[in-house]
């Protein structure tokens, strides 16, 4: 609480709301403890999310509009109705909601954990995106085989580094290429939020990355990957560039894409795009979507 409140009271899109956004986290601190059944609230455009307590990300959507209010816009804006998004890291599937509920995208969402991949179904059934979202309960990376992950971390959950191996509990999972998932489609988007496994998956998405049809990536750029190896993120980060994605920040308010500058720090993610002008335009056209606490 002691960090969500300064969160709250410092996001962008509570800047004019402050106070009812004080209340959503109040009423949502009362319900959820009141009862252990999850719990519908309002999410973008008629989308709706199902939530339970715990839940750090989502509940951050219901307080916020949008947690991550950038690369969720950037999203919303970037995304036409039958283009192709992949979600890759999906955990209970806002993403996706954003992306086949609000737009109307096709979406390939992939999530290697059983009980929260049950949680991203839910969240399907609730919005009725059956038809766009096509779900995997799997991992993804350079090869076909299986690997050990954590499974209480929440969003955190993660591929077993070798030193956590020895001392936490873990549960094994079947691991594909994206490549092979994907075959023949040509997705226009996909986010990468793997908790430092983004250089793993990248590797198996060659032919993916190389075809132009995908013009960003929104990728996890912090230092998580430093669990597997030191270098493991400057890795991720050179095999999209190597396929000429550049690093952009995004403003959703002014609908404007800024080149990131060689050494500027990246705390959570990066959008990466090809094709700066094309994108730009896609943004800077598309409609509004409305939030729990206005527009973007």
């Amino acid at each position: 609480m002691l960090r969500t409140i300064p969160f709250i009271l410092s996001h962008p899109l509570n800047r004019n709301g402050k106070v009812r956004a004080l209340g959503r986290l109040l009423r949502w601190q009362v319900t959820s403890r009141l009862s252990s059944k999850p719990q519908i609230v309002s999410f973008v455009d008629d989308t709706i999310l199902s939530m339970e307590s715990g839940m750090t990300g989502a509940t951050g959507n219901y307080y916020c509009g949008l947690h991550e209010h950038d690369d969720m816009a950037f999203v919303l804006h970037c995304l036409r109705p039958d283009d192709l998004f992949l979600d890759i890291g999906a955990n209970i599937g806002t993403y996706t909601v954003l992306a086949a509920g609000a737009v109307g995208a096709r979406t390939m969402t992939f999530e290697p954990i059983p009980e929260t991949f049950g949680k991203l179904q839910r969240n399907i059934s609730v919005n009725e995106l059956g038809a766009l979202a096509t779900c995997h309960n799997i991992g993804l990376g350079a090869e076909d085989g299986t690997l050990q992950f954590t499974a209480d971390n929440d969003t955190m959950n993660h591929v077993v580094s070798a030193e956590e191996a020895a001392r936490i509990a873990t549960i094994d999972i079947p691991v594909r290429r994206v490549d092979d998932l994907v075959g023949e489609q040509a997705p226009l988007l996909a986010k990468i939020d793997v908790e430092g496994w983004e250089a793993n998956v990248l590797r198996g998405m060659t032919r993916t990355l190389a075809n132009p049809s995908l013009c960003a990536i929104v990728m996890e750029t912090n230092d998580s990957a430093e669990r597997y190896d030191g270098e493991a993120q400057d890795e991720a980060a050179m095999i999209v560039r190597d396929a000429g994605f550049i690093p952009h920040s995004y403003d959703p308010f002014a609908r404007t894409l800024s080149p990131v500058k060689p050494g500027q720090a990246q705390t959570h993610n990066t959008i990466f795009v090809r094709g700066l002008d094309e994108v730009q335009n896609r943004v800077a056209r598309a409609r509004k979507f409305r939030l729990i606490n206005g527009e973007i």
